[in-house]
């Protein structure tokens, strides 16, 4: 599982940042999941290596802003153009996103090509299946607006091979039924208990991406210990009433946040260009201020790799 940061400026994009984008690289299964699509996202992923349209199958949108927005039909029509893939693509986001993909693909007469379903966004577990959960929750924006977290599920604990060998256990199926937790029974009868064998199981990786908002208790929750928590930080706090006015996020408010909800790490991204100038504040401002609350927290920029690597206990 690897996070790739195609976007990470706000409003527009500028010559450092490109606007809101975040892909999900989930190399076992070869999927690729997107949060958020602003202008551009499909050139982005053209230049981050070893991430591919074909292997996209879900797209999530924490709100209809155009930075989180406006690549969407774009992106698309490049897997279509490119034969990036023929498989299904399930949306996801605010109820106003069905007439707005209707209507664009109406009025520039495009096809896709391949299924795209469209799945208003409701609190809660929006999918589910044998490996993972997607949950969503409201946030307080401007609009309607969602964060989402990707829960694994617990993977088996670690299969002793060695201690199996010395029981007289063959290699085969009946390393498979003991590694799921199966007792088994050998060729001479005796019963092999998978106590002993195989260690207690391995929690799944957690990662949680805020979108655009204020401090939101529903995002606490929904981002209880996460492995990464991804929140917006458009403002340092000495702007506080410019985030406030705007309906985002300092970075002290961000790092509040990862506390509160015990996570891991933290990264910061959706900055407003007025840090990257040579005059007042600066991102390194906002990683402090945000680190003084929060120590594992981390800025995030354009084309950034993230592995999440598993926890054994």
């Amino acid at each position: 599982m690897e996070i790739v940061f195609l976007g990470t400026g706000s409003g527009a994009p500028t010559r450092a940042r490109n606007v809101t984008s975040i892909a999900l690289q989930l190399t076992e299964r070869g999927e690729l999941f997107l949060f958020d699509c602003g202008e551009g996202t499909q050139q982005q992923i053209l230049r981050a290596p070893h991430t591919r349209l074909s292997q996209l199958t879900r797209i999530f949108l924490t709100h209809l802003h155009g930075d989180h927005l406006f690549g969407l039909i774009g992106l698309l029509a490049s897997r279509a153009l490119a034969q990036g893939g023929v498989s299904p693509v399930t949306l996801y986001g605010p109820e106003p996103l069905a007439e707005y993909v209707r209507v664009s693909l109406r009025a520039s007469g495009m096809r896709f090509g391949f299924p795209v379903e469209i799945r208003k966004v409701q609190p809660g577990v929006l999918f589910e299946d044998e490996d993972i959960i997607v949950s969503a929750a409201p946030v307080r924006h401007r609009i309607e607006a969602y964060a989402y977290s990707l829960t694994e599920k617990p993977r088996p604990g670690r299969f002793d091979v060695e201690a199996a060998r010395a029981r007289g256990v063959p290699e085969g199926p009946l390393f498979g039924q003991l590694k799921s937790g199966k007792a088994i029974v050998l060729p001479d009868g005796s019963m092999i208990d998978p106590a002993g064998l195989v260690g207690p199981p391995r929690p799944g990786r957690k990662i949680t991406f805020s979108g655009d908002t204020v401090f939101s208790p529903e995002l606490i929750e929904l981002a209880q210990r996460s492995d990464v928590l991804i929140h917006e930080a458009t403002y340092a706090e000495a702007d506080h009433i410019l985030a406030d006015r705007a309906a985002h996020s300092t970075a002290l408010t961000a790092a509040n946040v990862a506390r509160e909800a015990e996570a891991r790490s933290l990264y910061l991204t959706h900055f407003s260009p007025r840090y990257e100038s040579e005059e007042g504040l600066r991102l390194e401002d906002l990683l402090a201020e945000a680190r003084s609350v929060f120590p594992e927290t981390h800025l995030a920029y354009d084309f950034l790799r993230i592995p999440v690597a598993r926890r054994e206990g």
